[in-house]
């Protein structure tokens, strides 16, 4: 193996990390994926290799592929809400299409759908190089495409006209909360607000179910910190694009809170406390 051949994989490596990541919702899951392409790199004979990039994606996206048949299964023996796994990110993401929300959105299309849809409409690939990736023919991926466009359409996350809007109403969230404001709290919230708490069946006291409704999610949050362990720490940060909060016990994080807005109101809120999911955080 080359130092060129590193150095070309190398430079292909966040890309394929970020289409992994949009297939799989896992960090964890992403990187051992590409680490797998990068030994499928090392056996290829690279002469014949035209694009280093459209290969090395090809290779990422049908290992994903694979991954996801048997992760049905296991999805579905999970216990509680599954959620992706929350990443930090700066201002060079696109921030629509790696937010937890969009990502939650993904897990409803079916691996090949998803798989068209990320490549053609998030990382631009041509439908000839997408069918080539899948390895369907171009038909069939434009009809998934379709499917997976109508889908994502009709039940598009909202999405905050700026971040700064989107996190006066975090720190707004935060505030309320410290403070045991129940009326403040539910003033951020929209009507139909839903929560959801993925703690793999790990977290005690993480909810089982979605919870609906400004008034239930503001008690269920103010009932949450009463009962908040001494130790407990929130802090702001951008993850999957977007403010978030991060919460630390002792210093070590204990639960991600993403929230989807439309800069006027909290739509929706999601909770990670899985800490098989937080250990890059």
């Amino acid at each position: 193996m080359t130092d060129g051949a590193l150095q070309s994989f190398e430079a292909h490596r966040p890309s394929m990390f970020a289409i992994a990541y949009r297939m799989l919702g896992s960090a964890a899951e992403a990187e051992d994926i590409v680490q797998e392409a990068w030994l499928r790199w090392q056996a290829t004979d690279r002469e014949g290799v035209r694009s280093e990039g459209a290969f090395l994606s090809t290779v990422v996206t049908r290992l994903c592929l694979d991954r996801l048949k048997s992760a049905r299964a296991t999805r579905e023996e999970y216990v509680g809400p599954w959620l992706p796994e929350p990443v930090r990110t700066d201002t060079t993401v696109d921030p629509e299409s790696i937010s937890l929300a969009f990502l939650v959105l993904l897990e409803s299309l079916s691996p090949v759908e998803r798989a068209v849809y990320l490549l053609h409409e998030v990382f631009g690939y041509s439908h000839a190089e997408v069918a080539e990736m899948v390895g369907k023919e171009e038909a069939a991926c434009r009809q998934s495409l379709h499917r997976a466009r109508e889908h994502i359409r009709s039940r598009r996350p909202r999405f905050a006209p700026s971040k700064e809007s989107h996190e006066r109403l975090v720190t707004g969230f935060m505030s309320a909360c410290l403070s045991g404001d129940l009326e403040g709290l539910k003033s951020l919230l929209a009507h139909d607000v839903t929560s959801w708490a993925d703690g793999g069946g790990k977290v005690r006291g993480a909810a089982s179910n979605a919870v609906r409704g400004a008034d239930a999610v503001a008690r269920l949050f103010l009932g949450v910190m009463k009962k908040a362990p001494a130790g407990l720490v929130p802090e702001l940060a951008e993850v999957n694009g977007w403010p978030a909060l991060v919460i630390r016990l002792n210093g070590a994080v204990f639960d991600v809170i993403s929230f989807e807005t439309d800069g006027e109101r909290i739509h929706a809120i999601r909770s990670v406390l899985n800490p098989d999911k937080l250990a890059r955080m």
